[in-house]
């Protein structure tokens, strides 16, 4: 794999593919010229009433894989290290390292595939927000 340019490395394109469907848009984001040149690529729900009633973030990767054509670890790495990025966050947020907030889901998953596939489905088992364990039931795929 290629390194990123400098440039690269300090621009984050932020998707929002919510707002693109119920706007109706009809020319999707360049995703194939960004990944050209190694831009990151965030997705948000851009969740407002007025171009995205969607607050569902597994709803925004859905979209952003079928409609912009990303792959399952893009929109992940979309709703998580590039998000964080994207709002200036990176350093505290976005992936499960030291020194950084113990924020994250465990996924009642097979695959990452399975993030963008379910529609109306929310396959968490545990969410940890600030080292706290939540836990939500879901039934077993």
């Amino acid at each position: 794999m290629r390194r990123r340019s400098a440039r690269a490395r300090r621009h984050v394109a932020v998707l929002l593919p919510v707002a693109f469907y119920c706007l109706g848009a009809e020319r999707k984001p360049p995703v194939a010229a960004l990944r050209a040149r190694q831009v990151a690529l965030a997705i948000a729900s851009d969740c407002n009433p007025g171009s995205a009633p969607g607050a569902s973030l597994l709803l925004a990767m859905s979209m952003a894989t079928r409609l912009f054509g990303l792959t399952a670890e893009e929109a992940l790495l979309g709703v998580t290290r590039h998000a964080a990025r994207a709002l200036g966050l990176h350093g505290e947020r976005g992936a499960l390292a030291p020194g950084h907030a113990a924020d994250f889901v465990v996924w009642n998953l097979r695959s990452i595939e399975e993030l963008g596939y379910w529609i109306g489905f929310n396959p968490r088992r545990t969410v940890v927000r600030a080292a706290e364990v939540l836990r939500w039931p879901n039934p077993t795929l």
